[in-house]
């Protein structure tokens, strides 16, 4: 099971990100070899929260179609919803406090926590520096060299 990040989600689902087709082909491809992808009511919430942001893109998505792509990726055959339990909270503190992150680091540090929690131990993204710090993932990272929303 592959963690997906919110960027893959958002560049799936903007047209006009320079992402686009990369992460539309790269999930075809793994969702074709039968990979399974693993996700976060947090990362959901942040897609939803960017998608519809009209200052990151000329075209955002209308927050009805925001909440239809969110519904899909939630319920979709290849997808686990993963929660957060009572040791993925405390993971989340500990690697918050070890790591000395800050405030802008919470979500990804709560998502980290949450597929480590439930054995993930590789994640796509298209900002793999919000993760390596952790030192747990094999990261699928489609643009390193990018940073996307």
């Amino acid at each position: 099971m592959i963690g997906l990040d919110t960027s893959i989600l958002v560049a799936h689902a903007i047209a006009e990100h320079p992402r686009h087709e990369a992460s539309r082909q790269w999930l075809d491809e793994e969702i074709a070899s039968n990979r399974t992808f693993a996700i976060t009511s947090g990362i959901l919430a942040e897609f939803i929260h960017i998608v519809t942001d009209g200052r990151r893109f000329e075209t955002p998505l209308a927050m009805s179609d925001a909440l239809d792509r969110a519904e899909y990726w939630s319920e979709a055959r290849e997808v686990t919803l993963l929660a957060a339990d009572d040791g993925v909270n405390a993971l989340w503190l500990k690697w918050l406090a070890d790591f000395r992150l800050g405030r802008k680091r919470l979500l990804d540090t709560l998502i980290a926590a949450t597929w480590h929690g439930a054995g993930v131990s590789e994640i796509c993204t298209l900002n793999p520096r919000d993760f390596t710090v952790f030192e747990v993932f094999l990261i699928h990272g489609l643009a390193a060299e990018e940073s996307g929303p």
